[in-house]
């Protein structure tokens, strides 16, 4: 069995929940149960079918609402690896700590195209780095408190699974001056990211250890599915860019988040209306079970 979850931009209408079911009754599925709608934007579509006839059968929906089409099983993960930059903070934190050297336009090109998969991430990430080099370390800190914010719903997200007995990882290909305070604010268990080399208060333009790119953030995914014991079914990964897509694509359920469009088409859903609050929609957990922020 499948469940096709409606999560209204800002409110669902009788009319959208009645479009969904006529429609997957149209190709034919056998709609075996319709939830109740959930804080007058969410509802869930219990059905038998082919889940990707299903899934394309949702098109017109998806212009007002975002739409998840998945097994019925397994639906509460237990595993929550989530990318940082424009995931779980708003900003690139690479392209704003740039602004402090005054060369913002300059990285943030090139980190628009590596997101969209067209540069090769390590020599990219390394390019820009070396650009910084000779910025004073108290940037870091000023960018941090001035420019990072977190992204609306990650906090009750990553609170309400852990709550219910998940864990959580941040992964980022960005640096840990940045991801271990974002982690400990929103909530994570514990976060990876690169490490910023820094000398006599400066930055290096180099980075110290090996790199966050996104063969690691598989990697992370993998060894936690292992010493938890859990099966990739468990696993929810969520990202924004080319380098999550492996995590995305290994998880039993995928999310790509605001995305760009390879990461969106990797993805088993893709969230582009609602904040991260739609991650526990997709799961069944109701707003009577969240923690709050």
């Amino acid at each position: 069995m499948f469940i096709a979850t409606i999560i209204a931009a800002e409110r669902l209408e009788k009319g959208e929940l009645s479009s969904a079911v006529t429609l997957l009754r149209e190709i034919g599925c056998e709609i075996q149960d319709i939830g109740p709608v959930q804080d007058n934007k969410a509802a869930d579509i219990w059905f038998d079918g082919d889940p990707e006839m299903a899934d394309g059968a949702m098109t017109s929906l998806r212009k007002t609402s975002d739409v998840g089409i998945l097994p019925a099983e397994n639906r509460r993960k237990k595993l929550l690896i989530s990318d940082m930059d424009s995931t779980m903070i708003t900003v690139e934190c690479i392209d704003e700590l740039a602004d402090y050297a005054g060369i913002k336009d300059k990285i943030a090109e090139i980190t628009e195209r590596a997101m969209q998969g067209e540069l090769d991430f390590e020599e990219a990430l390394r390019g820009r780095i070396a650009l910084l080099r000779g910025l004073d370390e108290r940037a870091i800190n000023q960018c941090l408190n001035e420019r990072v914010q977190i992204m609306p719903g990650a906090q009750i997200l990553v609170k309400t699974m852990r709550t219910l007995g998940a864990e959580t990882i941040l992964v980022s290909g960005g640096f840990t001056s940045f991801a271990e305070p974002v982690a400990e604010n929103i909530g994570f268990e514990r976060a990876e990211a690169n490490i910023l080399g820094i000398e006599n208060n400066q930055l290096t333009g180099q980075l110290d250890g090996p790199i966050v790119d996104s063969a690691r953030k598989a990697e992370i995914l993998n060894q936690s599915i292992e010493c938890s014991k859990l099966s990739t079914a468990d696993c929810l990964a969520v990202g924004d860019g080319a380098n999550d897509i492996p995590m995305i694509e290994r998880a039993g359920l995928g999310v790509a988040y605001h995305a760009k469009p390879k990461a969106a088409k990797a993805a088993d859903v893709a969230i582009n209306h609602n904040d991260l609050t739609a991650l526990l929609y997709l799961q069944g957990i109701s707003s009577t079970e969240w923690s709050p922020a």
